[in-house]
C-alpha cells in the first residue's frame, strides 16, 4: 500500500498579476526564519589534508567503531557549499553549524559503561579550548571566509554554546597535558581500550594537578543532589560552578598547552580571545562568557543555540547574551563593509530545555531567550491533522511578541520523523508558524549508518551528508516550499484562521495566503469572502494563474497535496 507522499503531485499556489509589480527582498525576522542544522565534521570534506589532527585515529577498522571518529567535514567543504548556492536554493535564513571551538583530543568512551566504540568531540560538543578553532574544521581566515560568504548571502550564522561543562578528560589529554600520570603513551591513549573505565578514571579527580580545580567544577567528594539540575552533573561530564562568584585563576593545562603552542598556532587562534588566556579578577563564568562572546566580535556570529539551558543558572545566560549583544555591535561598527553591518537584529538565543513544546518561558525570555527548540512537533507528516497544530503555532506567535515556536523534524540526538514519508513531513513543517530548522539530510533522504547497531544508536543519526546519493525529487521539494517560505513571510509569521480540516488562512498587512491540503480533484478552490470575484491568484508552487469567479478559483486537475494561495495587495 503506498503511502501519501508516494502520490504527491505538484503543489499549486496563486497570487494576483500587476503590470508593474514592485520587486523587494522579504524582511528578515527571526520569528519566522528557515535554519538548516549541520554537523561541521559530517557535512562535506573541502581539504583532505586537515582530517588526522592531535594525535587521534580515525579509523579504527569498522564503521560501527567509526561511529564518533573525525570523518572530515571542514570550513573549505562548507564554503564551497555556500558558494554553489546549496543554502540559497534551499531558501534558507540562518545556518547553524555546531560548535567550532577546539574540542578535546582523546575519546571518551562510546556509551558510558559498555564502551563499544570511542567517541571524540567530532560534533563540537566537547570543547577544550574556547580561545580556537579545532584544526581538524579549518583555520580562522578559512572560517572569516565562510561566515562573511553567508553574511553577503543575506544568510545568518549560529554556533552553539554551552555553560554547564567543558568537554570530558580522556587518556589522550591527559598524556599530551600531563594532569594525570596514565602510564601510557600518545598511541596507546589514543587506541580504544573497550577495558577502560571513564567512572574510575573521574574519580580520581582529587589527585590530578593542574587540571580544573574544586574552585571551577563540582567534584566526588561534593553532595550532588541529582534531583536538582542546577546542581548536578549530566551524563557524568564535569560540572561548571556556574553559581560562584569566587574569583579563579585559568587551569595550568590550558597555560601549559598555549605555552607549548607559542605562536605555532596562531592560524587558528581567534584574535578577539588572546588577550583573554591571561589571569583576570573573575569567576568561572565570567571566563567561559567572555571567551564564547569573542567569537561573536570577531566573525559577527548572530546567534546561539545553548546546551541544556536548564542546568545553568539563569543570570549566565542573561549574563552571556549582554556579552553577545554588546560584541555584535562591536563587530557592526568595525565592519561597515559587510552587508550584515546594517542589520538591526538582536543577538539570537535559543536552547534545549528537555521536552520544551511552544509554551512560553518569561523567565527564559528576561534571560535573551527567543524560544526554546520544540520536541514535539509532529513528525509523521500526517496532513489531516496539522491544520490545528498549526493553528496553536500562530496563536503562540501573536499571544507572546517576541517569542515563537522553533521545530524541527529531525536532530543530532532525535531521528524521529518518518524517513518513508518526508515529503508530507517537509510541507507540515516548512509551513509551519515560527522558526523552522532543517537538519542536514533530511532533505535529501539522508541514511542511517552502521552506528545504529552500537548500544548508542544516536550515532547513527549523524551520519556523513549524501551527496552521491541524493534524493532529487525531495530535494526539489524542500527546496521549492524553502523559497516560497522565504519569498512570503506570511506563511511564517502571519495570524491564521482555521477555515476547516485542511484549509487555513494566514494574514498580515499587506498579505494574505490560503492554505489547502488535499485540493479538489478538479483543481478548484472556494474562496468566498477571501479574495473578490475577478481577482488574479497565483499558485505558488506550479506558477499557475486563475482568476476568481463566483467565488471560486479553479486550476484544473493535477494539483499537489498542498495549495497556497496569496494576493498581491
Amino acid at each position: 500500500m503506498q503511502k501519501k507522499a508516494i502520490s504527491f503531485l505538484l503543489p499549486l499556489l496563486l497570487s494576483q498579476v500587476d503590470a508593474n509589480p514592485l520587486q523587494s527582498e522579504p524582511t528578515f525576522s527571526w520569528d519566522g526564519a528557515t535554519v538548516y542544522f549541520l554537523i561541521t565534521d559530517r557535512f562535506s570534506n573541502g581539504d583532505s589534508s586537515n582530517d588526522t589532527n592531535y594525535g587521534r585515529i580515525t579509523d579504527y577498522g569498522s564503521e560501527r567503531l567509526n561511529a564518533a571518529t573525525f570523518h572530515g567535514g571542514d570550513f573549505k567543504g562548507l564554503l564551497q557549499k555556500a558558494k554553489e548556492g546549496y543554502f540559497l536554493d534551499l531558501g534558507v535564513d540562518v545556518v547553524w553549524m555546531t560548535d567550532v571551538y577546539e574540542q578535546i583530543h582523546g575519546w571518551m568512551s562510546g556509551s558510558g559503561a559498555v564502551n563499544d566504540f570511542p567517541h571524540y568531540g567530532y560534533h563540537g560538543y566537547y570543547p577544550l579550548d574556547y580561545t580556537q578553532t579545532d584544526k581538524n574544521y579549518g583555520t580562522i581566515e578559512e572560517f572569516r571566509e565562510l561566515v562573511d560568504t553567508l553574511h553577503a548571502q543575506g544568510i545568518r550564522v549560529m554556533l552553539g554554546a554551552n555553560l554547564n561543562d567543558p568537554g570530558y578528560p580522556t587518556l589522550l589529554d591527559a598524556v599530551q597535558l600531563g594532569f594525570v600520570e596514565t602510564g601510557l603513551n600518545e598511541n596507546q591513549a589514543a587506541s580504544h581500550i573497550k577495558e577502560w573505565s571513564y567512572d574510575d578514571f573521574f574519580a580520581g579527580r582529587l589527585d590530578w594537578d593542574g587540571w580544573y580545580d574544586r574552585d571551577w567544577i563540582r567534584m566526588p567528594d561534593e553532595n550532588w543532589n541529582e534531583s536538582l539540575p542546577l546542581e548536578a552533573t549530566l551524563y557524568g561530564m564535569p560540572d561548571f560552578k556556574d553559581e560562584s562568584d569566587k574569583k579563579v585563576r585559568i587551569p595550568d593545562f590550558l597555560k601549559k598547552k598555549w605555552r607549548k603552542e607559542g605562536r605555532r598556532n596562531d592560524a587558528w587562534v581567534n584574535p578577539s580571545a588572546r588577550d583573554l588566556r591571561s589571569d583576570r579578577d573573575w569567576s568561572p563564568m565570567q571566563y567561559v562568557i567572555a571567551w564564547i562572546a569573542s567569537w561573536v566580535e570577531e566573525f559577527g556570529i548572530d546567534g546561539f543555540r545553548c546546551d541544556i539551558v536548564e542546568n545553568v543558572h539563569l543570570n549566565r545566560w542573561k549574563e552571556l547574551n549582554e556579552a553577545c549583544n554588546v560584541a555584535l555591535e562591536k563587530w557592526r561598527s568595525n565592519h561597515p563593509e559587510s552587508p550584515a553591518s546594517d542589520w538591526k537584529d538582536r543577538f539570537y538565543m535559543t536552547g534545549d530545555f528537555e521536552n520544551a513544546s511552544i509554551d512560553y518561558k518569561p523567565e527564559y525570555a528576561d534571560a535573551g531567550f527567543s524560544s526554546m527548540v520544540n520536541f514535539f512537533f509532529p513528525k509523521r507528516g500526517d496532513l489531516d491533522g496539522i491544520v490545528y497544530t498549526w493553528q496553536a503555532y500562530s496563536d503562540s506567535l501573536a499571544a507572546n511578541p517576541g517569542w515563537h515556536p522553533f521545530s524541527y523534524l529531525n536532530n543530532s540526538y532525535h531521528r524521529d520523523a518518518d524517513m518513508e514519508n518526508m515529503m508530507d513531513c517537509a510541507t507540515t513543517l516548512l509551513l509551519a508558524p515560527g522558526v523552522a530548522q532543517i537538519f542536514y539530510g533530511d532533505e535529501t533522504g539522508r541514511k542511517l549508518s552502521d552506528a545504529r547497531y552500537n548500544v548508542d544508536s544516536n550515532q547513527a543519526f549523524r551520519s556523513d551528508m549524501n551527496w552521491d546519493d541524493m534524493d532529487r525529487n525531495l530535494l526539489a521539494h524542500f527546496q521549492k516550499l524553502g523559497k516560497i517560505r522565504k519569498e512570503n513571510p506570511v506563511i511564517a509569521t502571519g495570524r491564521q484562521t482555521t477555515l476547516d480540516a485542511h484549509t487555513c488562512l494566514r494574514e498580515k498587512v499587506g498579505e494574505k495566503v490560503l492554505i489547502r491540503l488535499y485540493p479538489d480533484s478538479r483543481g478548484q478552490i472556494d474562496v468566498p469572502g477571501i479574495f473578490e470575484d475577478g481577482k488574479m491568484l497565483q499558485e505558488l508552487y506550479s506558477g499557475t494563474q486563475a482568476i476568481v469567479e463566483d467565488g471560486r478559483v479553479i486550476f484544473g486537475p493535477g494539483l499537489s497535496n498542498v495549495a497556497v494561495i496569496i494576493t498581491a495587495e
